[in-house]
């Protein structure tokens, strides 16, 4: 594979950002370390051609989040396996097609299977040199636990949405992380990383948290998997990769060497 470029785009107040100055990180799971659109478009997109052969993936993605963020925030106690299965009979309903029970528990089971990104556990491995690494993810501990291994490190804190009793963007969760990074020592030295504008960005940045964008989609137009944020939201770091920001890390360490 060749070698991703380390260029962002970088405004304002962003260029003065010190990478340096951050003990901890938290990141995102889902679109950012592992590779959810590939795993869901897995399931539903020959599902959907098996109805309509002209449905790709990207659309079938994009009829899927709005119901998947509306099955996580009007039910928040739902395990993700479960939501996973309404929110796949919610986009059959949306699009017009049956969506049987072994279709959805195809679903349902499925983030075992999930791939991590390529340079995800590369890039863990060498974030981990310089910080505290935690994730914050609309996961249940069994599916992360499945997912954690495809990663390569040992998180020094997790937090599911199964943990916390609600899922992103709740501003709950961000209490949640807030109160464990306190507990870690980090408190104002946390930055957040993640892919997902709407699940992750817009309210870290309500909750006062700079955040890192990995932005996996840099290269495809559209919101895939995630739903449009609704509001402009500006992180203050953006990487194409998670390759990108750990070669960003490692120049703005080695600075100060």
């Amino acid at each position: 594979m060749s070698a991703e470029p380390a260029s962002t785009r970088i405004t304002g107040a962003a260029m003065t950002l010190d990478l340096t100055a951050f003990s901890a990180l938290s990141f995102d799971c889902y679109g950012t370390l592992i590779d959810w659109e590939t795993g869901i478009a897995a399931v539903i997109g020959p599902w959907a051609r098996r109805h309509d052969p002209a449905i790709t993936d990207e659309e079938a993605l994009v009829a899927y989040s709005e119901n998947e963020a509306a099955v996580l925030r009007e039910t928040p106690g739902l395990l993700y396996p479960d939501a996973l299965r309404e929110a796949f009979r919610r986009t059959g309903r949306t699009l017009g097609f049956p969506v049987g029970e072994e279709d959805a528990d195809a679903l349902g089971t499925s983030v075992p299977d999930w791939p991590a990104f390529p340079d995800s556990a590369e890039a863990l491995t060498r974030l981990q040199q310089h910080y505290d690494l935690i994730i914050l993810s609309n996961i249940d501990r069994d599916g992360f636990a499945a997912s954690g291994r495809r990663l390569g490190v040992e998180f020094d804190a997790i937090l599911t949405a199964q943990d916390i009793g609600s899922y992103k963007p709740d501003p709950a969760n961000f209490e949640a992380l807030a109160a464990k990074v306190e507990e870690m020592g980090h408190t104002g030295r946390l930055l957040h990383v993640a892919q997902s504008l709407f699940h992750d960005h817009l309210p870290a940045r309500e909750a006062g948290l700079p955040g890192v964008w990995i932005n996996r989609r840099h290269d495809t137009p559209g919101w895939g998997a995630t739903p449009d944020p609704g509001t402009a939201v500006q992180p203050d770091l953006e990487f194409p990769s998670m390759r990108a920001f750990a070669d960003a890390v490692g120049e703005a360490f080695a600075r100060m060497d």
